[in-house]
């Protein structure tokens, strides 16, 4: 019992160092805009990363599994938009402040993003898989843009 807890102490207590050593800071707003934000983008990519293998030809294609995919991202597309208030820009937010500054164009690519993830969706419940790896890459390529515009390239 003894080694028990003093396992579970050095683990906590290593939980709190390397926690420590993570010197971006925590979001402390009351709506966590950013945390909320992050989130959503993670659940982007990890959506987007298989049918990105696919493209790739690194993954075999599986139609239903890609449609379902495609479905699934086109469902979070929307997401993570009105989370980026004008008090949302705080740190540990990475988002450059164009997107405030620049509102019509941080919109516009947002759209852009929008129909090519309503085209990836359109190609997914067809059957030719060059139009779909081609989809998938204008979703991906619209991302990059964005993310040159509007983010530092230390997070999301």
């Amino acid at each position: 019992m003894k080694k028990f807890l003093n396992a579970a102490l050095i683990a906590v207590f290593a939980g709190l160092v390397l926690s420590a050593c993570n010197g971006e800071p925590k979001d402390t707003h009351p709506e966590q805009w950013v945390t909320q934000r992050r989130t959503i983008f993670k659940q982007f990519t990890r959506t987007l990363e298989p049918m990105g293998l696919v493209a790739r030809d690194r993954k075999d294609y599986n139609a239903r599994e890609f449609n379902e995919s495609a479905l699934a991202l086109q469902k979070l597309a929307t997401q993570p938009w009105p989370l980026f208030t004008a008090d949302s820009n705080y740190p540990p937010t990475h988002a450059k402040p164009e997107v405030w500054l620049q509102a019509a164009e941080f919109k516009a690519a947002q759209d852009d993003y929008l129909s090519r993830v309503n085209q990836l969706l359109a190609a997914a419940q067809g059957s030719d898989l060059g139009l779909i790896k081609r989809s998938v890459n204008d979703v991906q390529k619209s991302c990059k843009s964005c993310h040159t515009q509007f983010r530092n390239d230390t997070g999301s």
